[in-house]
């Protein structure tokens, strides 16, 4: 890892930080958006675009995420940086599951679902690994359930006879 990304993740657990980053994720969606995709997060860390669809306006809206790998799927978490209201776009996924991830330049439609019980828990610990300042968060959080999301690529995305279609 390199050592700036390793400073990052340390540094993932002050409010400050937290703040901050939220100042910059306007200028991440845009260098993502002029990048098509290929460096959020100044590649810090893994990180993907999703578009969503507003769940009122019926719009896309995208916003940078932190994820991991799952097998051919990808792990994201409503975080909000440990606010004590839920991100727009996890709320967006739960009203209309279907949404687009762009991971290294590359769109890939996806169907997400809400892990529970010992899935959540697995993919929990996948996503500290990666960033330690979730443990954080989820105290700052104020009780608000952090939702975790597993997007399993489907269509043109998924891998060959993933969709039944392979």
């Amino acid at each position: 890892m390199p050592a700036l990304g390793a400073l990052t993740r340390r540094l993932g657990h002050h409010r400050w930080f937290g703040a901050a980053a939220r100042l910059l994720v306007p200028a991440d969606r845009v260098v993502g958006r002029l990048t098509r995709g290929r460096v959020v997060a100044l590649g810090l860390i893994p990180s993907l675009i999703i578009t969503t669809t507003g769940r009122r306006s019926g719009k896309p809206r995208s916003n940078p995420l932190l994820y991991v790998r799952d097998g051919d799927a990808y792990v994201v978490i409503g975080s909000n940086w440990g606010q004590p209201h839920q991100p727009g776009w996890s709320m967006n996924l739960l009203a209309r599951p279907e949404a687009e991830v762009t991971v290294r330049g590359r769109q890939i439609p996806v169907r997400a679902d809400v892990a529970t019980g010992a899935e959540r828990d697995r993919l929990w610990q996948l996503l500290v690994t990666e960033w330690p300042a979730y443990r954080t968060y989820v105290s700052r959080a104020g009780g608000r359930e952090i939702r975790i999301f597993r997007l399993a690529p489907v269509g043109r995305g998924a891998p060959a006879g993933a969709d039944g279609h392979g």
